[in-house]
């Protein structure tokens, strides 16, 4: 009886193993192969050295690290932090109205307006950016536009600016901001609003102490998807800033693919990893911190 009470276990046991590698063993195996073994061995190859035909030499050095205290490489660090930063912040101010208004409208429209921001990502990202590449060049429709009602006498100089990559990031991660506001704000308890208005709240002071607490579990989703990508993205710097604005997702690539050095496109890919976790971390422990002390 004890010997069918320990088979019945065990194949229970087995059962249940079974169906959890069923059910997670691809992912898990996807993940490790194209996420894990690829980190891995930017990591080694960090640490390894460049011959003058641009091969690996597998010896040891920290020489690829000690380069970046060069104060080239660290302004171009600093700029894509603060491109990053100000991206954030920039999707931040426009997503979240337009968030709220999607979450207020009702659930017939609310369809249509989520499409109105998501229909123009199914087009290719490239293919957009060349689009406001023509229109804001010199001889672009804005340009036209604006000497023609008589606003400007000469094109303004719009294209290949610091302004104008901004402008390319805070479009291309817009919908990143949206969607986890949208679900943030969509879900939030509104009688605590009401609440805060029977109380002699005006309707200000109960967005700030009632509404922007409540949601900030979006707040911070949309911040950590809009920051991170923000920090890497090179074709946007590349094509809308030309030569003259460099980040470090720039930088990395042409490591890789010009200047044929991949031990130091692997540590600047390391440090940008390590430094946007760092900065994600301490932003998330503030905000939660805040949270915390504002709603209980």
């Amino acid at each position: 009886m004890s010997e069918r009470k320990s088979a019945n276990k065990f194949s229970y046991k087995f059962e249940a193993f079974l169906s959890k590698f069923v059910s997670i063993g691809p992912i898990s195996l996807w993940m490790i192969l194209l996420v894990l073994v690829p980190l891995i061995y930017i990591v080694f190859i960090s640490f390894m050295q460049r011959s003058d035909a641009g091969e690996i030499i597998f010896k040891p050095t920290l020489d690829n690290y000690i380069t970046m205290k060069n104060p080239i490489y660290f302004k171009v660090f600093i700029d894509s932090l603060n491109m990053a930063f100000t991206t954030t912040v920039l999707v931040l101010a426009l997503g979240y109205p337009f968030a709220y208004f999607v979450a207020r409208v009702p659930k017939k429209f609310r369809v249509l307006a989520m499409m109105l921001i998501i229909v123009p990502f199914w087009t290719n990202s490239l293919i957009r950016t060349y689009a406001w590449m023509s229109l804001l060049s010199t001889e672009g429709l804005i340009n036209n536009f604006l000497i023609k009602i008589g606003i400007i006498k000469e094109p303004l100089k719009m294209l290949y600016t610091y302004g104008a990559v901004l402008v390319g990031m805070v479009y291309t991660l817009l919908p990143f901001m949206v969607l986890p506001l949208y679900n943030s704000i969509e879900k939030m308890d509104r009688t605590y609003l009401e609440a805060a208005r029977d109380l002699g709240a005006s309707s200000v002071k109960a967005f700030l102490t009632i509404t922007v607490p409540l949601t900030m579990p979006g707040i911070v989703a949309g911040c950590i998807l809009v920051f991170i990508p923000s920090v890497g993205l090179f074709f946007i710097s590349d094509l809308m800033g030309g030569s003259k604005v460099m980040l470090i997702g720039s930088l990395i690539r042409n490591q890789f693919s010009t200047a044929r050095n991949w031990p130091f496109g692997a540590a600047l890919s390391i440090v940008m990893i390590v430094l946007s976790l760092v900065l994600i971390g301490i932003y998330i422990k503030l905000v939660g911190r805040k949270v915390d002390m504002e709603v209980f």
